[in-house]
C-alpha cells in the first residue's frame, strides 16, 4: 500500500518550549494527528500543498496569517492557531524592531559588532534589565514586557540546529559598567558561558586598535545558504533593518575590517576572564 509522500519519512516533532514558532508547529502538529489527518488531507482541506503542511511542521516555512487562519477553518478551531500565529510575529516587541526579530528568526548566521554594549542575543537578564531601566518614561510593566521580549530573542541559541554566531566587540563593551559590579560579573560570565557553545564564537577589538571603522555605530549581518541576505543597524531613538543588498555589503566589508583588528578567540576569552577577576 503507498503511503503519502509528505508521510514517507518520519519528522522530528518540534520542542514547543523553543521558540512561538516551534510552538506553533507542534500544535499543528498534535492537532492534524488527533483529527487523524495525513498532511495531504489536512492541505486538501486547506486549499494548501501538502509539502508546505510538511515544510511548517518541520520549521523550514514559516507560517502565515492566511495558513493559521485555514488551519483554525479545516480542524475547527475557534482561532487557536491564529492566536499561535501571532504569538510568532512579535506584535509586542518594539515597533522598529519587528522587521529584524523576524529576519533573524530565519538566519543560518549571524555576524554581530558591538562598540558600546553586549550585544542583545547575548545579555543576561539582569544586564538586560538594568539597561531597559534607564529609557525615558518607562514603566515597571514596560521593562517586564520588553524583558521577556529579550530573553524570548535568545531562544534561537537553543535551537536543534542554532545559527553560527560570531560576535565582534569593543573592549569598552566588557569594561564599561551596567548596574552593579555584580550585575557586570554575572553579565561577563555569561559571556564565557555562551563561549562554550561550538556555533558562537566573541573576539574583542583591543584599545590599542586605535581608531577604526566600527566606532560609528553596531549592526548585526544575517545569511542564509551563505549569503548576507538582511542586516539590522543601530541608531538613535531606534535602529532600522536593511534589505538593500550594496549596504549589507558595505557593512560586511566593515566587519571584515574590524575583525582584523580583533583579538583572536582565546585570547579575547583571556581578556574577558581578567575583567571578570577585575569585577570581584
Amino acid at each position: 500500500m503507498r503511503r503519502e509522500r509528505s508521510e514517507l519519512s518520519p519528522i522530528k516533532n518540534a520542542d514547543p518550549h523553543e521558540s512561538p514558532r516551534a510552538l506553533f508547529t507542534a500544535e499543528l502538529r498534535r492537532y492534524r494527528q488527533t483529527a487523524r489527518l495525513s498532511q495531504r488531507a489536512l492541505a486538501s482541506r486547506m486549499g494548501f500543498s501538502d509539502s508546505l503542511i510538511a515544510m511548517v511542521e518541520t520549521l523550514k516555512r514559516a507560517p502565515t496569517e492566511d495558513f493559521a487562519r485555514a488551519c483554525d477553518r479545516a480542524l475547527g478551531l475557534d482561532g487557536t492557531m491564529f492566536g499561535l500565529y501571532i504569538a510568532t510575529r512579535w506584535d509586542r516587541a518594539p515597533e522598529h524592531l519587528r522587521p529584524w526579530l523576524e529576519e533573524e528568526e530565519e538566519a543560518e548566521a549571524l555576524r554581530t559588532w558591538e562598540p558600546m554594549l553586549i550585544p542583545g542575543l547575548l545579555q543576561a537578564e539582569s544586564y538586560a534589565r538594568a539597561m531597559f531601566s534607564v529609557a525615558p518614561g518607562i514603566t515597571p510593566d514596560q521593562i517586564e514586557e520588553r524583558l521577556a521580549g529579550r530573553m524570548r530573542r535568545q531562544s534561537i541559541l537553543h535551537k536543534d540546529k542554532p545559527p553560527t554566531i560570531t560576535v565582534l566587540m569593543d573592549e569598552a563593551v566588557i569594561r564599561r559598567r551596567i548596574g552593579s559590579e555584580e550585575v557586570m560579573r554575572e553579565q561577563l560570565q555569561f559571556l564565557l558561558d555562551v563561549a562554550k557553545r561550538p556555533n558562537v564564537t566573541i573576539q574583542v577589538v583591543p584599545y590599542d586598535a586605535g581608531e577604526h571603522c566600527g566606532l560609528a555605530g553596531g549592526f548585526i549581518i544575517a545569511e542564509r545558504n551563505g549569503a548576507a541576505y538582511a542586516a539590522y543597524s543601530d541608531a538613535q531613538p531606534s535602529g532600522r533593518t536593511i534589505e538593500d543588498r550594496q549596504v549589507i555589503a558595505e557593512l560586511a566589508a566593515r566587519y571584515d575590517a574590524m575583525r582584523a583588528e580583533a583579538l583572536p578567540f582565546k585570547q579575547s576569552l583571556r581578556l574577558i576572564q581578567e575583567a571578570v577577576n577585575q569585577s570581584g
